[in-house]
């Protein structure tokens, strides 16, 4: 009889509290000149609008509502940007007060909302991360000196492909690529390669990092309803803090060995990577840098810069072999600058304007991350006379934004040539093309994705022609999408190797 007391008592509490959030959305709502947006539900708001792809559902929203839209998502309010220009307002005019973001629940495991340079508030411990980042692995200096590292991995994944070319063997084009970013990671983090092509290991790590990336971008119910935080009802925080611990067990037991090797003799070869660095800079007692402070960048660093680059490539691949002339334009351009024998060198990408085209189209189409990493408002602020109100969630649509038909032209279909046109980069200046954000809070692995990207793609077209798996036909390339933080392509892209004659 307790336990049924108690069970009612507790509906009756969560009745109360609905209740509530409703009466506080409506007096809210009524005190704010809000954007326009759909009419909310009483007590949920406008959450069952999101659906299965929130990208896609918000970007025809925006179609009736405009490109700065008001949404109710339980008690959480959430302004949703669609175009250039209120994109512009949002991370360059206000980006001062747009720069913090807010505290979701699924970044709350062992405090990373509190510790990660991607979470953390604007201020000085941002500051310090950031500077860290910039200077020991993303200055233009530093990318300069590790070339011969990501020529190593490169030619790695062309003797992959070139062996399955041999044998005839299938390949996945987006593990292969994800091996690939990994190990590029792994190897400037830690000077070990995690992964070998085709390996068990490289798949449980893509399960750990593709996971944090889906789970850490799905909407999330006790975001909405904070009193839910410890039900959990969707478990989201549960298996986020799994996949950290996963993480945290790799980055202690290398750590720990590396403070062990520290203290051999001077003679023992020092190691050249960002964890020395870092270890280096916390030893430094001025640098106010911890051990939990080192495991949270590394989880930033390694997860991000591994996922990102290889779901673009991935989606570069598939816009590639489902358009077979753009892939013809895109290795004859190789074949005559390069030349076929010859491996693609960073110093060549400045050359080879049709490749660069091919990535711009894709980060245009297939954004990885679809709607960015979202801010929060610090004050009230008006906004093309509206009114955006304190702790407000801010979402940029970059998807909505790549598909707009008042900017692109033909905007469903794949056309590299479009940017052989027009000046339009990607380095957050130009905000019809944001694919890693701009402001203050713009991707601080732009840099490196830049360069990893090209001559990944580069690499598997160069030297190779490509039949999908099955004797399947271009137009029967299955393009559903996987919504999380990053974009994945649902059904892998499978497809065997042959020598260009």
């Amino acid at each position: 009889m307790d336990s049924i007391q108690t069970l009612l008592l507790l509906l009756l509490l969560i009745l109360c509290f609905a209740i509530w959030v409703y009466a506080v959305q409506i007096r809210h709502r009524n005190s704010y000149k809000l954007p326009p947006g759909p009419k909310p539900f009483p007590i949920i708001g406008n959450i069952f609008e999101l659906g299965q792809n929130p990208h896609k559902s918000l970007a025809k929203l925006s179609k009736i509502y405009g490109p700065l839209m008001s949404l109710k998502l339980g008690s959480m309010t959430t302004i949703v940007v669609s175009s250039p220009e209120t994109a512009k307002l949002v991370l360059l005019k206000y980006d001062q007060n747009f720069s913090d973001r807010p505290t979701l629940n699924a970044m709350r495991p062992f405090d990373h909302h509190k510790l990660s340079v991607a979470w953390v508030p604007v201020g000085n411990k941002w500051r310090k991360l950031r500077k860290i980042c910039k200077e020991q692995m993303f200055s233009v200096l530093r990318l300069d000196a590790s070339q011969s590292l990501r020529k190593e991995k490169l030619q790695q994944l062309w003797d992959y492909v070139n062996d399955c070319c041999t044998s005839g063997e299938v390949v996945d084009i987006g593990r292969a690529a994800f091996t690939t970013s990994m190990n590029l990671m792994s190897a400037t983090l830690f000077s070990v390669d995690f992964a070998a092509f085709g390996s068990d290991s490289s798949r449980e790590f893509r399960e750990i990092i593709q996971g944090i990336m889906a789970l850490a971008g799905k909407p999330n119910v006790t975001d909405y309803f904070p009193i839910l935080q410890t039900a959990d009802p969707q478990g989201i925080f549960r298996e986020i803090k799994h996949y950290f611990e996963k993480c945290f067990e790799i980055f202690d037991e290398i750590i720990n060995q590396r403070m062990q090797e520290r203290g051999l003799p001077s003679d023992f070869p020092s190691k050249n990577d960002m964890l020395e660095a870092l270890i280096d800079l916390k030893l430094k007692k001025e640098t106010e840098l911890n051990f939990d402070d080192i495991k949270h960048l590394l989880l930033n660093l390694f997860v991000a810069g591994t996922d990102t680059s290889s779901v673009t490539v991935e989606w570069a691949l598939t816009e590639l072999m489902l358009n077979p002339g753009k892939m013809l334009k895109a290795q004859n351009e190789l074949r005559n600058v390069i030349g076929q024998i010859e491996q693609v060198q960073e110093s060549d990408i400045s050359k080879l304007p049709y490749l660069r085209a091919v990535i711009k189209e894709t980060f245009r189409l297939h954004p990885a991350a679809p709607l960015s990493v979202p801010h929060k408002a610090k004050e009230d602020i008006e906004i093309q006379g509206y009114i955006v109100p304190k702790d407000t969630q801010t979402i940029v649509n970059i998807w909505a934004i790549g598909r707009d038909s008042s900017v692109w032209s033909e905007p469903d279909l794949f056309m590299p040539e479009r940017f052989l046109e027009q000046e339009t980069d990607f380095h957050g200046q130009h905000f019809e093309l944001i694919p890693f954000g701009g402001g203050r809070r713009i991707c601080l692995g732009l840099p490196l994705a830049n360069r990893t990207v090209h001559l990944m793609v580069a690499t598997f077209i160069h030297n190779f022609d490509w039949k999908l798996e099955g004797g399947l036909k271009p137009g029967e390339i299955d393009m559903t999408e996987n919504f999380g933080l990053t974009l994945q392509k649902a059904t892998p892209l499978k497809a065997v190797p042959f020598k260009v004659m």
